[in-house]
């Protein structure tokens, strides 16, 4: 399946094709199995060559602009009876409405499948609303991702407060208690000791 900024720059070439008036724009997508050379043709014709030409200028010069790309290959513009220009991923055929009618590049693609601008249009927007979704699922995983963890550690956190109280009570009573003061020493009485010097005077 094309990526979208494929399908950009596609819309963006059938948008200038719109803008330089170019008639019968047509859109093929081609079938893989018989076109492994390019996803699309982009077909449409002028009223003549100049004008061929311009369209062919315009398409250049907006993809070039919005895009940053430029045609693999550009093939007629000097006559301008069939400009081809190769983008790789689809290839731009502007047709003088003679050379349109006498090629028949749409009769010849019959397995092709048609799409109008609108088409592709609507193409774009669902391919950019998945975009989008897969975009946000991506953001939105990490951030969920985290969520958990952190609940994760705030409960872990939980149950190893209780055993941490738990060993730090034991640690407490394990403290050496303060030693006792010793008790002072009783004094003796001063009678007595009177007494005594007495007895060893006499």
């Amino acid at each position: 399946m094309p990526s979208t900024e494929v399908n950009q720059m596609l819309a963006a070439a059938a948008a200038a094709c719109e803008d330089k008036k170019a008639e019968d724009i047509r859109i093929l997508a081609l079938d893989p199995s018989e076109s492994g050379l390019t996803d699309y043709f982009l077909i449409c014709n002028g009223t003549n060559d100049r004008q061929n030409v311009a369209i062919s200028d315009e398409i250049e010069i907006r993809l070039k602009r919005e895009y940053g790309t430029y045609p693999n290959s550009v093939e007629g513009r000097r006559q301008g009876e069939w400009v081809l220009m190769d983008y790789v991923d689809f290839i731009v055929h502007i047709f003088s409405t003679e050379k349109r009618a006498f090629y028949g590049l749409e009769r010849l693609r019959k397995t092709a499948t048609r799409l109008s601008i609108e088409d592709l249009n609507a193409e774009l927007k669902s391919q950019m609303k998945t975009q989008i979704t897969a975009s946000r699922k991506k953001t939105a995983a990490p951030a969920a991702k985290q969520a958990v963890a952190a609940k994760k550690k705030s409960v872990a956190a939980k149950k190893a407060a209780p055993a941490k109280a738990a060993k730090k009570a034991p640690a407490k009573s394990l403290k050496k208690a303060p030693a006792k003061k010793p008790a002072p020493a009783k004094k003796t009485p001063a009678k007595s000791l009177a007494k005594k010097t007495k007895k060893s005077s006499s």
